[in-house]
């Protein structure tokens, strides 16, 4: 025993302790709000029966419990598969760390969220449905290869024209990479987690956004065709109801290299410019 012990070493017991405690931080990060959640809930309560049943000696319910843990572990990574692909899509990126836009300068990146922002408030003030896919470190070249190839700059009148309703184009989602619009008309997957009571709730538009977002790390901006609210998906959840002014706040957070969210004078710009847009909006409506 107290040969055991003098081969203790602190400083890496501690960081052995630390690694695991960042392993399991990151795949609670992962799964929180999906369905592993409960499946995992699930298979603790079986393996609480399980051990309920070994000490009253339920020889029967032990059995079925027993062979039934076998199967489920060979289940696992067939349910667990988009959690484990999201998992692998997140390592692969470096965790995170980079940022989508770091090829672009910021002068770009200020006049795409811009464009994206104006065109998604015009959108949502005549209840035009649209998806704006904003690709970051996951290529999104699949999705795009089901949609027609535009390959054009990102602007709000080239946004606007898309989402027409009767337009050839508008059903789908379009993909933002860098300053271009790649495609339009592109099939999304649709959530994994329908089943749930918050999933029932959502269209088929917000269904892709959120399923996408359950798969890479896109950015996915919604403007909603019953209400006219816009929402953006991102890691399987949903910020809702945002003001144009919200929007490109929480659009330039995700790039705070480019003064982002931590630039309190972009905030300002940031309402300042799309009040007097708004302004000069209205006063055209009232001219005609």
């Amino acid at each position: 025993m107290f040969d055991n012990l003098s081969n203790v070493n602190p400083l890496v017991d501690v960081l052995d302790i630390l690694f695991v405690a960042v392993i399991f931080y990151y795949f609670y990060i992962l799964i929180k709000g999906t369905r592993a959640v409960q499946i995992i809930q699930g298979f603790g309560v079986l393996l609480l029966l399980l051990l309920i049943s070994y000490y009253l000696k339920l020889q029967t319910i032990y059995w079925l419990l027993h062979y039934s843990l076998y199967g489920m572990v060979v289940a696992l990574p067939i349910v667990f598969q988009p959690e484990l692909r999201r998992a692998l899509g997140f390592i692969g990126r470096g965790g995170g760390l980079r940022q989508a836009f770091e090829r672009v300068n910021r002068e770009d990146i200020f006049r795409i969220i811009e464009e994206i922002v104006w065109a998604s408030s015009l959108l949502s003030q005549t209840r035009t449905g649209a998806l704006i896919v904003i690709e970051r470190e996951t290529g999104l070249r699949e999705y795009a290869e089901t949609g027609t190839k535009v390959n054009g700059e990102v602007s709000s009148k080239l946004l606007q024209s898309i989402f027409i309703p009767r337009s050839p184009l508008h059903d789908g989602a379009i993909i933002v990479k860098g300053t271009k619009v790649v495609a339009a008309s592109c099939y999304l997957p649709l959530s994994e987690n329908v089943g749930s009571s918050k999933g029932k709730s959502y269209g088929t538009r917000h269904r892709a956004a959120l399923g996408l977002s359950e798969q890479t790390d896109a950015i996915i901006i919604v403007v909603s065709e019953e209400t006219g609210n816009i929402s953006i998906a991102r890691n399987g959840k949903f910020t809702k109801n945002l003001t144009p002014e919200n929007l490109k706040k929480v659009l330039l957070a995700f790039y705070p290299n480019h003064g982002g969210e931590g630039s309190s004078s972009v905030r300002k710009i940031s309402v300042i410019e799309g009040k007097n847009r708004f302004y000069g909006l209205f006063k055209k409506k009232s001219r005609t």
